[in-house]
């Protein structure tokens, strides 16, 4: 049984906010560090799509991060999502960001994989854990074996219009 009695809600289309953490969800939690310093993280083009298919749906969606490099920000520009970076308190963040958007934490979607995300797990409707998140946040969190496209294809069905797809 799970220990968040809203891990075992089935998500639907109440979902009023999607809450992506970047490095390990929209990344493979790798970084490449070139010889001048600068940082290089992989991504997975499917979830390109999954924002395609967010957009079409009406669905707010936002990149949460405690990363200062701007990798974040340029991976947010290309997947034309807001994105909070420099985040150091994330529920405390989210918390804000709700209440001045006038939306329901109790239908948001969080999804993270590493110990900082707790706390905005930890208010949300609907916590979502990669499949290779921290045993604790696992713990918290409903299903969830990979990101975006994955939660996309969870909310949204396979209802996919391929004339929405821009290049992500």
């Amino acid at each position: 049984m799970p220990k968040n009695p809203a891990a075992s809600r089935r998500i639907d289309g109440s979902v009023s906010l999607l809450v992506f953490d970047f490095d390990g969800v929209l990344t493979d939690n790798r970084v490449l560090v070139l010889e001048d310093g600068r940082e290089a993280v992989l991504c997975n083009r499917a979830d390109g799509l999954a924002f395609d298919m967010f957009r079409a749906a009406h669905i707010r969606v936002l990149i949460m991060s405690t990363e200062r490099n701007p990798v974040v920000a340029a991976r947010a520009a290309k997947l034309r999502v807001p994105v909070l970076q420099a985040v150091g308190d994330k529920g405390r963040a989210l918390t804000e960001r709700c209440r001045a958007d006038g939306l329901d934490l109790s239908r948001a979607v969080f999804v993270g994989n590493d110990l900082n995300d707790l706390p905005a797990m930890r208010l949300v409707g609907f916590p979502i854990a990669v499949a290779d998140a921290h045993p604790a946040v696992k713990r918290l969190a409903c299903g969830g074996e990979g990101a975006a496209r994955e939660v996309a294809e969870g909310i949204l069905g396979l209802r996919y219009d391929t004339t929405v797809h821009e290049g992500n």
